[in-house]
């Protein structure tokens, strides 16, 4: 297993083993898009079965633009502890290695560049990434707790607070300057455990989990498209091809727009939190499907 060893993460041990499969000679080898995986149609499926979703906890992923990278973050149920991975595509082969210990809930942004860490985040340099930094005083601090924190083409920042009653906050540029983060409207901020933001490219419509009364069981994924006043629309259900009585969570719609991944995790009655877990993609003809219900503002 190849580790990569960047300016910020020096103390990673080399011997890291993100899963079992990898340690053997003759398992397939990862050819063409999407890791050689065949996309799927408006069925959910599990995305790379036993090298991306494994019998660890995987969760959260993101494309680079060019689709020549994949990033996710994954619990080693053996160690308990996260790391973050990278498939890159080499010579028309995928090949994985370890970035180092996860840090927040990673995020790309839309240029690929930059990989948002919660309030932190590292910029990409001719060698890897750079040291960890601070998004500034409007994001980190105490009494906020910033998991996921998801950005536009515009510079639009979209956050979740766990500290504060599960909320997302939106943070936009205006003549060139960072405006104080707010709070989304109270039909989105509704519901338990509102969490794990995403925000489209263009900045026209917003994808998070949540637990609400017009749900499935557990959290679902909802969505609210941006009229053109800046108005947000209705929070919608995206339904129960997407979302089960298990946990949906941690939405991201690939670079070029043809899939939509989450996560799906079972819920056990004896912790009674999300445990494994996978990450699955879908065709996301469900998202221009549910436009025209965002007509009228919640």
């Amino acid at each position: 297993m190849k580790v990569i060893l960047t300016p910020a993460l020096l103390l990673l041990s080399a011997c890291v083993v993100t899963d079992d499969n990898n340690n053997q000679d003759n398992i397939p080898v990862l050819e063409g898009p999407y890791l050689g995986q065949e996309p799927p149609s408006l069925i959910p499926q599990i995305f790379a079965p036993g090298y991306v979703s494994t019998r660890h906890r995987d969760f959260s992923g993101s494309f680079t633009p060019d689709m020549k990278e994949f990033y996710f973050s994954r619990l080693n149920v053996d160690t308990e502890k996260w790391w973050l991975i990278r498939f890159k595509l080499e010579n028309n082969q995928w090949k994985e290695s370890v970035v180092g210990p996860r840090v927040g809930r990673p995020t790309l942004a839309p240029d690929g560049n930059t990989m948002h860490l919660g309030s932190q985040y590292m910029t990409r340099t001719s060698s890897g990434w750079s040291t960890v930094k601070s998004l500034g005083k409007l994001f980190d601090r105490d009494d906020w707790g910033i998991m996921r924190l998801s950005s536009s083409i515009q510079g639009t920042y979209i956050f979740d607070d766990y500290k504060n009653h599960d909320v997302l906050r939106i943070s936009e540029m205006k003549n060139g300057q960072r405006q104080p983060p707010k709070l989304l409207p109270s039909h989105i901020n509704s519901g338990k455990w509102t969490a794990h933001p995403f925000i489209a490219a263009d900045g026209s419509y917003l994808i998070w989990d949540s637990e609400k009364a017009d749900g499935f069981g557990d959290k679902d994924l909802y969505i609210s498209f941006r009229h053109n006043d800046g108005s947000w629309g209705n929070a919608v259900n995206l339904g129960k091809t997407i979302n089960t009585d298990a946990m949906e969570a941690s939405a991201y719609v690939s670079p070029d727009g043809k899939y939509l991944f989450f996560n799906r995790s079972p819920l056990t009655a004896k912790e009674g939190e999300g445990s494994e877990g996978d990450i699955y993609w879908v065709s996301a003809q469900i998202i221009d499907t549910l436009k025209a219900k965002s007509l009228t503002p919640g």
